[in-house]
């Protein structure tokens, strides 16, 4: 598949699956070799993903794969669930009739990816699946936070799809339950059940990426500054009688 449309749909595969790595250089010359295509369309690809946060563009040193930092990660961990939960409760007021049925088609999809341990349809298709909650909340606000959050979420999350042991496993198959769960309580417009289902959903992919950012050996006051979270303390070992 050659062309700006391809170019512009692989990019941001191999940018949520991380092919292309964090801060990675992207040669304007090399994508339109190897896409058949001049640098005006490419330059114009690279445009409409910096518009939609896969891309940054420097003046005068070209474009680069949109960066990930302590400072990000951070705001990241901070944000998600307050952003997620904002788009919940606007997506069970005001979705209609058609995106129901392209988030159901989604499901399917990421449903089937999941069965078949395709870990790059997997990420592809959750991260489409949000975006569409998203477009269901209709928030000219939350639309463009929501896409950033869904890039980082993609790229710090996946080692999610790649289930290495049999917790990550159930995990993911819950994954995939809680999404069936998020379309019966948008629904029901059950705002107060589809909140807690986003929260759960938070929760459990939460500690696998924690593990992939996480340096080992790393203590717990130090993840927990990157969190924003209290650091847990150790039991204070009792006096012997």
């Amino acid at each position: 598949m050659k062309g700006k449309t391809a170019l512009y749909e692989t990019l941001k595969r191999r940018i949520l699956t991380l092919e292309l790595a964090p801060d990675e250089d992207l040669d304007e010359l090399s994508l339109s070799e190897e896409y058949g295509i001049s640098r005006t369309p490419v330059r114009d690809v690279l445009r409409q993903l910096s518009g939609e946060g896969y891309v940054d563009i420097r003046e005068n040193r070209g474009a680069r794969v949109i960066p990930m930092n302590h400072a990000t990660l951070r705001d990241f961990f901070l944000v998600a669930p307050m952003i997620y939960e904002a788009v919940g409760r606007l997506a069970v007021q005001n979705w209609r009739p058609k995106q129901m049925g392209e988030l159901k088609e989604c499901q399917e999809r990421f449903r089937a990816a999941v069965k078949a341990r395709e870990p790059e349809i997997m990420v592809m298709e959750n991260t489409r699946f949000h975006a569409l909650v998203g477009e269901m909340a209709n928030s000219a606000f939350l639309k463009p936070t929501l896409s950033k959050l869904l890039i980082d979420h993609a790229r710090i999350g996946y080692t999610f799809f790649r289930p290495t042991s049999d917790e990550m496993e159930t995990s993911l198959a819950r994954s995939c339950q809680h999404h069936d769960e998020m379309i019966a309580a948008l629904e029901e417009r059950d705002e107060s059940g589809f909140v807690r289902l986003v929260f759960d959903h938070w929760s459990l992919s939460r500690w696998n990426m924690e593990a992939f950012i996480s340096p080992k050996g790393i203590h717990s006051d130090a993840m927990a500054n990157l969190t924003g979270e209290k650091p847990k303390k150790s039991p204070k070992p009792k006096r012997a009688a």
